[in-house]
């Protein structure tokens, strides 16, 4: 199994060294100025958009922020907070795969480093150690390793469960599917429980923040088409939360691959209440 996930990753590496020459022979990649976003009213496929999303809102609202709800309402936050740090730990291969991919190697080593602080000190990723050292979390995927080579982002497009996404970011989390750890391991079946688990602690993290863009947005299937392709775009360019070097913040309503908000009352790094 392992050496199928080794010959599938150097695949994708492949690919992206493809696509990478493909776009420099027809111009700069993106960081020296080709940035190929998303536009936020690209929705030719709104009338089965809109059909997935009530599916995904329908089991969000009866199903997964039932069972969060009944969590946060066990779980301290700083137990929700621990969670959500080992698993954005978890994924630290992949942000520093794309690193790589997008020739940033600066962020690279700092992921590195992250990893191995958070991994050791910080009790398997529970602790967030790193980002009072200095190290800060980058927020890469093979979605954004694809814009960054000038790859177009394509309709947009709601994925069943999943959630927002369009055509290059639907193949990139194929891309970070298969690049996955875990994955080396165990059998995709296994991991299916520890994803569960991060899906209704995320989503216990994000129910305010929620409920309040439902109050207030006239057109929810908007706001969150919105919200979703501006972060995205923002990412691409290395200005939301979490990117090189970036301060506009970005929305993690149904796509917080960031760390998401926590209540007020808990401190960032995952420590206990002052």
């Amino acid at each position: 199994m392992i050496s199928t996930r080794i010959r599938t990753v150097l695949s994708l590496v492949a690919l992206a060294t493809v696509c990478a020459v493909g776009v420099t022979a027809c111009g700069p990649p993106a960081a020296r100025g080709l940035h190929t976003e998303a536009r936020t009213d690209y929705d030719p496929w709104q009338p089965l958009n809109r059909k997935v999303f009530w599916f995904n809102d329908h089991v969000d609202q009866y199903v997964l922020e039932t069972v969060a709800r009944g969590w946060d309402w066990i779980a301290p936050a700083v137990v929700e907070r621990s969670v959500s740090n080992f698993f954005v730990n978890l994924r630290a291969p992949i942000v520093v795969l794309n690193d790589l991919l997008q020739a940033k190697p600066k962020d690279a080593a700092s992921d590195v480093g992250r990893f191995a602080v958070n991994t050791t000190v910080g009790v398997v990723g529970f602790f967030d150690y790193a980002t009072p050292l200095g190290l800060a979390q980058h927020t890469e995927d093979f979605g954004q390793t694809l814009g960054w080579w000038g790859l177009p982002a394509g309709p947009y497009i709601v994925l069943p469960v999943v959630g927002p996404s369009n055509v290059r970011d639907t193949v990139g989390i194929a891309g970070d599917s298969l690049a996955s750890i875990p994955g080396w391991f165990v059998s995709w079946w296994i991991l299916i429980p520890p994803r569960v688990g991060e899906a209704i602690n995320t989503r216990a993290l994000l129910l305010k923040p929620v409920e309040e863009a439902k109050r207030a947005a006239f057109d929810y299937y908007v706001f969150v088409r919105d919200a979703y392709l501006q972060r995205r775009n923002a990412q691409l360019n290395d200005l939301a939360p979490g990117s090189t070097s970036g301060t506009e913040e970005g929305e993690d309503l149904y796509h917080p691959d960031v760390t998401p908000p926590l209540r007020d009352a808990a401190p960032p790094y995952g420590g206990p209440r002052s």
